[in-house]
């Protein structure tokens, strides 16, 4: 292996090798402790150093470096406190998550490093948003992420590299090409030679560098972060390396030919950079002992340290009040003005109050800046809060709601508008993984706000009518509002715009245009988790939302015999239960009505939660009613005979006669 030092001075050169030598040696401890029982799982990066360490030397501690699980050295070059990772490793209260994830599976803020998860995807979209917070400060800076060459297949891989592209953002795509996606070999995984190839399909540069070589590692990257910070592009980088252990430490190796391992065994980079500097007189017998003196006895000190450490207790109270980041609600009161304004106006308007009010508040979106959106939501953003804020999206779902997620690790707000509420299913993965999760995990806040235009009866059929809310009420971490009338997707929008905690906000594209109200001029929030009562009476509770209310409403207006509470929920996450079970004890009869299907929805557990708490008043069954369990149709008397206006009028008289 050739290795030129170029203008390196001796200094340089041995912190290189001793930043090496520290994960190499922690690692072997790691395996020790893993045959031990000390510690459940271990993925290695022996053989991988120079990339890790090599990289992150090249960047400044204050960019963002988002690391895979091979990439220990990324850690300890940042000089992350030794105590802190073998807490985590051994899930204790002194690691990163208190328990709640493992290895490397966190992110720490402090040292400016964002951990994976095992949805690996995500990671890429991430680094974008990240990159993307800091080219709109102008602060020049380069963000890192790593990926394996097995992860390069993934559509997120793609999705994070034309984004970057077409952005411009400064992002160094960096993948460990190192030979094998646990068991499958790179021949089984692409058709190309070099995956750095693959940077021409989207305008984009790469380097193909050895990765086990520290000094190519670091000179080159080095050299392109200095030209990244002054000119901002993404560039992909390809690492040839080679796993030299199995995936995690139970896979093995039997898959991998033998005279493979030893060929690559003879490129060990900690090895033959210590014999460089041996010949070239830079490291002698005195200092090599020295270092490796001083690690041994940090990483005995500090694994006494950890091994002290109590477990982790359980406690109900702190994990549930850990899944979603503090928010204290502010209450903006409404000015007395008013004008009568469409639901998909007060949208808008709450939209333009709340760019107003932050800053840094950037809407994303497929057609939203000077088209203004599908639905027009946005029309006229761009020219009073300019291209930078109002953007523009690829097509590609996935990689918009991790760089959503990039820009809040970054200290910025994000509005994400799916063109249709049904295109969420392809950045499902992001949501329900990454921004729910993320602040149980390790206490980073995901500011995202996702706009769902959804529902039915307009004629749109399978694939542009569903409201989905069911698929995120289940999901621990995801706030979920779904207003009825104006005024309160107005108000509740800037309050979930201010929340700190990922919002995905439906909006009933039937109501858009349809219903009327009186609407506050100016900037007002109103609080998530407060169902609103719209009519009183003793007979029978109704409770709905979205577009259900109105039709509820209008149910209620042809039997004016019938006296019922209304209940309008307003949000499904968090639920005013409360005011539901007020009601149903003054009624004693309960029916919920929803637009999406009927198994599985928001009216399954209402009507659990009613029962488990409010049996002994019931004079009669709960009655659910939703749409029929199919997709939704095209046709006009198909949708008609589908949605479950009909079917709910005959369900209120036969329980108002129980």
């Amino acid at each position: 292996m050739r290795y030129h030092a170029g203008h390196l001075d001796t200094e340089i050169l041995l912190s290189l090798y001793a930043k090496m030598l520290k994960p190499r040696m922690i690692e072997e401890k790691m395996l020790v402790l893993l045959r031990q029982g000390k510690i459940s799982k271990w993925f290695s990066g022996i053989g991988q150093e120079a990339i890790s360490v090599g990289v992150t030397s090249a960047l400044k501690d204050d960019e963002y470096i988002l690391p895979m699980h091979r990439n220990l050295g990324v850690f300890t070059t940042r000089n992350v406190p030794l105590k802190r990772l073998f807490a985590q490793w051994q899930g204790k209260p002194g690691g990163f998550t208190n328990g709640r994830d493992r290895s490397f599976h966190f992110g720490t803020q402090e040292y400016k490093i964002v951990g994976m998860i095992s949805h690996l995807g995500p990671q890429l979209g991430v680094a974008d948003g990240i990159a993307l917070a800091d080219m709109l400060r102008r602060k020049k800076r380069v963000t890192a992420v790593f990926t394996g060459e097995g992860a390069t297949s993934e559509g997120d891989f793609h999705e994070a590299l034309n984004v970057a592209s077409v952005w411009s953002l400064p992002v160094l795509f960096c993948i460990e090409n190192n030979g094998y996606g646990l068991s499958t070999p790179t021949n089984e995984q692409y058709n190309c030679e070099h995956l750095a190839d693959r940077a021409r399909g989207y305008g984009m540069e790469s380097r193909i560098i050895d990765g086990n070589n520290i000094l190519e590692v670091y000179t080159k990257v080095n050299e392109l972060c200095k030209s990244l910070r002054k000119r901002p592009r993404p560039v992909l980088l390809e690492f040839k390396t080679f796993r030299m252990r199995g995936h995690e430490e139970a896979s093995g190796t039997k898959y991998v030919p033998r005279a493979l391992m030893q060929k690559w065994a003879a490129k060990d980079p900690l090895e033959n950079y210590v014999e460089f500097l041996r010949k070239e007189n830079i490291l002698t017998e005195e200092n090599e002992a020295a270092i490796k003196k001083e690690i041994i006895h940090e990483i005995d000190e500090n694994l006494a340290l950890a091994f002290e450490e109590p477990p982790t207790q359980f406690g109900e109270t702190k994990e549930l009040g850990d899944v979603y980041k503090d928010f204290i609600y502010q209450e903006v009161a409404p000015l007395k003005e008013i004008q009568n304004i469409r639901f998909v106006d007060a949208v808008s308007d709450g939209l333009r109050e709340s760019m107003r009010q932050h800053n840094e508040l950037i809407i994303m979106g497929q057609d939203i800046a000077e088209y203004g959106g599908v639905f027009k939501v946005t029309e006229g953003f761009v020219k009073e809060f300019g291209r930078s804020r109002v953007r523009n999206t690829p097509i590609c779902e996935s990689i918009i709601v991790s760089a959503a997620m990039g820009l809040s690790i970054n200290g910025m707000k994000s509005v994400v508008e799916m063109q249709f509420a049904d295109f969420v299913s392809s950045g499902f993965n992001p949501i329900v993984n990454y921004l729910a999760k993320v602040h149980y995990r390790w206490g980073q806040a995901a500011d995202v706000v996702l706009r769902m235009p959804c529902g039915g009866g307009v004629g749109a059929g399978p694939f542009h009518s569903q409201t989905n809310e069911a698929w995120f009420t289940k999901t621990p971490g995801l706030k979920v509002v779904y207003p009825a009338f104006p005024a309160d997707a107005k108000g509740l929008l800037t309050t979930a715009i201010n929340d700190p905690n990922p919002v995905m906000f439906f909006e009933h594209k039937g109501l858009y245009r349809s219903v009327y109200g009186d609407v506050p001029k100016g900037y007002y929030t109103l609080p998530l988790g407060k169902a609103n009562l719209l009519r009183q009476g003793g007979q029978i509770t109704i409770v709905s939302y979205g577009a259900g209310v109105h039709w509820a409403l209008e149910t209620l207006d042809k039997h004016p015999e019938i006296q019922a509470d209304l209940i309008d929920l307003r949000t499904l996450q968090p639920l005013d239960s409360e005011a539901i079970f007020s009601s149903v004890k003054k009624t004693g009869k309960l029916i919920i009505l929803q637009e999406d299907t009927l198994f599985g929805g928001i009216a399954s557990d209402i009507s659990a939660m009613v029962t488990e708490n409010c049996f002994e008043y019931l004079d009669g069954p709960i009655k659910r009613v939703g749409s029929l369990e199919t997709p939704v149709p095209f046709a006009k008397s198909l949708e008609e005979n589908y949605l479950p206006k009909k079917r709910f009028e005959a369900a209120l008289l036969q329980l108002v006669g129980y």
